[in-house]
């Protein structure tokens, strides 16, 4: 495996970084765009290992995609067997197997070794619950489709995983019934990524109804009808860019990232009120977020439970802290690309940083660090936390940092192109 060190800096970063599109909107869009009445476009689209995979699975099942770059065309077609590879992309394992199960023949899912460990089984059941036929409960699978599927009522424990009702809620409007998704369990992490699934389906002209507006608590129903062709404008991925505006924390410079939208249902808008919790300035200009570093980071006391994909950044803060910070709320990352909270204790810990486990989180203690190997897990955040601590801790390599091209390819080109910009490299 190979290793990739980390630049140091020694003075502040100064830097402009414009970012690439959401994956979680851009995945999203293409589902819906695979199941539209018509032809839609998708620009700004993210290409990355995680977005090709879903451009491949709904290719796989009849759905023609013309583009190589960040535009898109988007043509729906007749949907059949095939094999689809989600590689370690929770959006294909989640949303896709819905889809297959309109598809005319067998459709088989697999994917990387470390994605065979990722819970499925309750998306699965709850699929077979509203009338698929599924080999299988975890990767690989098979299923088995009919050419379309009943649907109607589903109860689910979605505490592992908002994916679980996204999955479900994405199709929903195409099942001859809809569906309606009853949560039952602790409550469901990452609310926002459900908020945006519910907003895109809307936009596509399907009636959704959730708690919030009138519905049921815990529940979620989508009416069967067509789902209307939409020309999708994805926005920058702001998770991917808590990185970059970490880096401007960390050495106490500035980073701007420009197109930051002004409303969004994504998570990573949460990163404003984090660093500021943490002691950096934040300024919105119009359009463009500029975050500028404190002398000194101060610790921070935060539930995550629905900005857990925040979490390896947010680690990396604590751990370069003047104190004691704790993560709470984010058991569930258990069960991500990999356990993220063991992996992020033991790579701390290893640079000398001073992080407990708990129950559902981490104690972060402020603690000298050193330089040596930080493994990255095959998980980009893991990759990228690794990154953030290398601006300021001589001698951090990085296990296979390519794994960030999963969201974001090219990074190490973005993070050099932003040291270069002012900051000095050693």
């Amino acid at each position: 495996m190979s290793y990739w060190s980390a630049p140091r800096v020694t003075s502040p970063i100064h830097a402009t970084v414009t970012l690439p599109g959401s994956k979680s909107i851009t995945n999203r869009a293409l589902i819906l765009a695979a199941l539209a009445s018509g032809p839609s476009t998708i620009t700004g689209a993210l290409r990355s290992r995680d977005t090709d995979l879903m451009i491949g699975a709904l290719r796989t099942l009849g759905t023609t995609i013309v583009g190589d770059g960040s535009t898109l065309e988007v043509t729906p077609g007749p949907l059949h067997g095939g094999s689809v590879d989600c590689g370690l992309a929770g959006t294909v394992m989640r949303f896709v197997p819905p889809v297959a199960a309109l598809a005319d023949g067998d459709v088989v899912f697999d994917g990387d070794e470390q994605a065979r460990s990722r819970p499925l089984g309750t998306l699965l059941e709850g699929v077979r619950v509203l009338g698929a036929d599924i080999d299988g409960d975890t990767l690989p699978f098979t299923v088995r489709g009919r050419g379309s599927l009943r649907g109607g009522t589903v109860t689910i424990d979605a505490s592992g995983s908002s994916q679980f009702v996204s999955g479900l809620l994405l199709s929903g409007a195409t099942f001859n019934e809809g569906v309606t998704v009853i949560h039952d369990g602790k409550p469901v992490p990452s609310m926002p990524h459900i908020d945006m699934t519910v907003d895109m389906l809307r936009a596509a002209g399907v009636s959704v109804t959730t708690p919030e507006s009138g519905g049921d608590a815990n529940t979620w129903t989508v009416t069967p009808g067509p789902i209307s062709a939409v020309d999708w404008a994805v926005e920058p991925d702001l998770s991917n860019a808590t990185a970059f505006l970490a880096a401007a924390a960390v050495t106490g410079g500035e980073v701007t990232v420009p197109l930051w939208p002004l409303t969004t249902t994504q998570p990573g808008d949460a990163i404003r009120e984090i660093l500021t919790t943490m002691g950096a300035q934040v300024e919105r200009d119009g359009t463009n977020l500029t975050v500028r570093g404190p002398e000194t980071l101060t610790g921070i006391d935060i539930d995550l439970h629905d900005l857990g994909e925040l979490t390896p950044t947010v680690a990396a803060l604590a751990a370069l802290a003047s104190g004691p910070s704790h993560l709470r709320g984010i058991a569930h990352l258990r069960g991500h690309e990999t356990d993220r909270l063991a992996a992020l204790s033991t790579e701390i810990n290893a640079l000398g940083g001073n992080v407990t486990e708990t129950d559902d989180g981490l104690d972060i203690e402020p603690a000298p660090m050193h330089g040596g190997q930080w493994h990255s897990y095959a998980d980009h955040r893991m990759a990228t936390a690794g990154a953030i601590i290398g601006l300021v801790v001589d001698g951090v390599s990085v296990e296979d940092i390519g794994t960030t091209a999963k969201t974001l390819p090219g990074f190490e080109n973005l993070w050099d192109t932003m040291i270069a910009s002012d900051g000095m490299q050693s």
